[in-house]
């Protein structure tokens, strides 16, 4: 590897001993998580649609409380439309009709539901599987790092006009609405030529756009596609999905914050599953390097695979990284937790370790708890340069081999301002169990 500067070394001790003491990994002023979230939607008995949404929306609508709705093949909000969803409306996918709602570049969406009201979207079955229905997608005109101003969703989707389906643009700071407390279970489809649909799509999503509070569970997809934008999303979970947790492409400029994401090994698709992907294009010479790339800042996280045994998970192949980083794409995560991967992090094997591409790519005050390895060049298992300098006191990263139970702060301790949500009393306080 080549030399770091010891200036640039004396500076990173320096910022890391300011903060040392705070906290890592999900954090708040009380348990943000309840009790909004469900970590057991199979459990839940939502009631029979009694309206149906169907076609293209193309006049200011609202959806209201009383009325349980389903979506009937893909609906399309277009025409510069608005959708406003009352706090507690349930709407539920169509099985048959694998049921999608998007919202069209320059229409908006109004999904602010709150803490104890939460808006659902969920599966019409009654014994729910991940890949029930479609999904949600938000279609912006923030710019992405395709060649063209304007890119065309590619999964499947049958709008009455191409136009429906564009997203991006010259308006970073546009703004689509907001999405505020909503939970989204059993989404993510398969089609034949376009692989899954993600419980929510963010596509050339801009800054004024609000996202916060949102749960996707038991999708057989990603749970969050964000593709090019420029989005701030606060407090998301992801639930067992069965591919990725996050998934960041196409110049995406994201900032993610006090967010979790639970995997299981026991639940995943064909090919690896991560917690975050973070590339910044399926193939180089697809992107236009005149446009940002992806950049992912990321706060306050916990990533957590939740395993019976681990070791043996990990031996049979059970078990991936928790991060994959991508050519091209930076990537910053700070006060974070990781833990239980195989191993924490793997950098694209066309990543070259040096100065230049270690300043894009940082992980500071983060604790990276059993896992199998932390940090690794892809296909290269001599990761020595990569550990002693994301081990160096300058980051302030912790590397241990403990259980979860002494990796989070008590949950009793909730009332204190600097709490973290200690993960294994979450769970059990939610009631979680695998028979979904």
């Amino acid at each position: 590897m080549k030399k770091i500067t010891q200036i640039t070394l004396v500076l990173l001790l320096v910022y890391g001993n300011m903060f040392a003491q705070q906290e890592k990994g999900i954090i708040g002023y009380n348990n943000w998580l309840n009790p909004w979230t469900e970590f057991k939607p199979n459990k839940v008995e939502y009631g029979k649609p009694t309206k149906i949404l169907s076609g293209d929306i193309t006049k200011d609508t609202r959806l209201y409380k009383r009325d349980i709705y389903l979506l009937l093949g893909d609906v399309f909000v277009t025409d510069s439309t608005t959708l406003t969803i009352e706090p507690g409306t349930v709407i539920i996918g169509d099985f048959k009709t694998k049921g999608s709602l998007v919202i069209s570049n320059g229409s908006k969406i109004i999904a602010d539901g709150t803490h104890t009201d939460p808006i659902v979207f969920t599966s019409s079955k009654s014994v729910k599987k991940p890949g029930d229905w479609g999904g949600l997608f938000i279609l912006g005109n923030a710019p992405t790092n395709k060649f063209g101003v304007e890119s065309s969703l590619n999964y499947g989707l049958v709008p009455s006009a191409a136009k429906t389906i564009s997203y991006g643009g010259n308006n970073p700071a546009s703004y689509s609405g907001v999405l505020r407390y909503v939970r989204i279970e059993y989404a993510g489809k398969r089609t034949k030529d376009y692989g899954y649909f993600n419980g929510l799509t963010l596509a050339g999503v801009g800054q004024q756009t609000i996202i916060e509070n949102i749960m996707v569970s038991y999708c057989e997809g990603n749970s969050f596609g964000i593709l090019g934008g420029d989005v701030i999303l606060d407090k998301m979970v992801s639930y067992k999905s069965s591919i990725n947790d996050y998934d960041f492409n196409y110049g995406a400029q994201c900032k993610i914050n006090n967010s979790l994401a639970i995997r299981s090994p026991y639940v995943s698709g064909a090919g690896k599953s991560r917690c975050m992907y973070v590339v910044a294009h399926d193939q180089k010479e697809s992107a236009d390097f005149s446009q940002k790339q992806t950049f992912v800042s990321a706060e306050n996280l916990t990533l957590i695979n939740l395993s019976d045994d681990l070791r043996n998970d990990i031996k049979v192949g059970l078990v991936n990284e928790a991060i994959y980083i991508g050519e091209d794409a930076s990537f910053t995560i700070d006060k974070s937790v990781i833990s239980g991967f195989n191993p924490a992090v793997i950098f694209d094997r066309k990543i070259e370790i040096n100065s230049e591409n270690l300043e894009r790519i940082k992980f500071t005050r983060t604790y990276f708890n059993n896992c199998k390895g932390n940090i690794f060049v892809e296909n290269i298992a001599n990761n020595e340069d990569l550990e002693n300098w994301y081990g160096n006191r300058a980051f302030n990263n912790v590397y241990s081999k403990g259980p979860d139970s002494e990796t989070f702060i008590d949950v009793e301790n909730l009332k204190r301002p600097d709490f973290r949500l200690r993960i294994n009393r979450i769970i059990a306080s939610n009631d979680i169990d695998d028979d979904d």
